[in-house]
Order: C-alpha cells, then sequence, then structure tokens
C-alpha cells in the first residue's frame, strides 16, 4: 500500500478542499487522464486498485502516471474505547483530491483502448471524474 517513508507529524488534522486545483489540472506525461470532478480523499488503496484496473486491462502495454500520493494519515480510535485520552492511532492514508484535479495519465496505447481502461479506474475511485484527453499545444504566431 502506498504511504510515505516518514513525516513531519505522527496526526493531522482534517483540514479542507474548498476551491478548484490550480496546479495538476492539465495531462502533463500521457495523452489521456482521469480528472476529478468533486473534491474528495482518496485512499492509498483505491489508488493500488485504480492503477491495477488500468495495467491489467492495457495487458501491461503503454505507460500509467499516477499523480496522487497518500501522504495524509487519518487517524481512529479503536472499536469500544471511551471518549477522551487523546486521538487515536493513524489508521489508514489518503491523497487530498481537490476539484479539476488530473490523478491518473495513461498513453502509449490506442484512444479506445486507454478511455475503457480509464473507465474501469474511474469505478475504483468514490468521487466524480471524467475522462479527459490532452489538449493541442498551442503556437505562439498562430500557426505560421
Amino acid at each position: 500500500m502506498l504511504m510515505p517513508k516518514r513525516t513531519k507529524y505522527r496526526r493531522v488534522q482534517r483540514g479542507r478542499m474548498k476551491g478548484a486545483a490550480s496546479r495538476g489540472n492539465k495531462i502533463a506525461y500521457g495523452e489521456f487522464g482521469i480528472q476529478a470532478m468533486e473534491p474528495g480523499w482518496i485512499t492509498g488503496n483505491q489508488i493500488e486498485a485504480a492503477r491495477v484496473a488500468m495495467t491489467r486491462y492495457t495487458k501491461r502495454g503503454g505507460q500509467v502516471w499516477i499523480k496522487i500520493f497518500p501522504d495524509k494519515p487519518v487517524s481512529k480510535k479503536a472499536l469500544g474505547v471511551r471518549m477522551g485520552s487523546g486521538k487515536g492511532a493513524p489508521e489508514y492514508w489518503v491523497a487530498v483530491v481537490k476539484n479539476q484535479k488530473v490523478m491518473f495519465e495513461i498513453g502509449g496505447v490506442s484512444e479506445e483502448e486507454a478511455r475503457e481502461a480509464l473507465r474501469l479506474a474511474q469505478h475504483k475511485l468514490p468521487i466524480k471524474t471524467k475522462i479527459i484527453a490532452r489538449e493541442a499545444p498551442e503556437t505562439e504566431n498562430g500557426g505560421e
């Protein structure tokens, strides 16, 4: 499962996911990608399940880029423990995903194969997403 090797603090507060992602909201590496349509937490298990679904469908052809990493610990108190006596131990790790963040990219496969692989990966994620394609690079002087 994905998790950081070490962190500065063992436990963190919940935080907010207000606004849209200003960075990481365009395709940088592949030809197609999955873009978040709403904010949410994606666990390390969900990222791995989406990755496995994509690589299985493409029969390990092409290339997959994962652009999110679960670096936020979510703590939970044990079952049947009374209130008080501090915060619980870290239970799992999540990646904070804002609206319009590109989470996965795929390249090196045909368009229909890439779209189907991304569709399978979408089913593994707990938030609304859409499949986007890389935009054609704009020329500076109007294409002369």
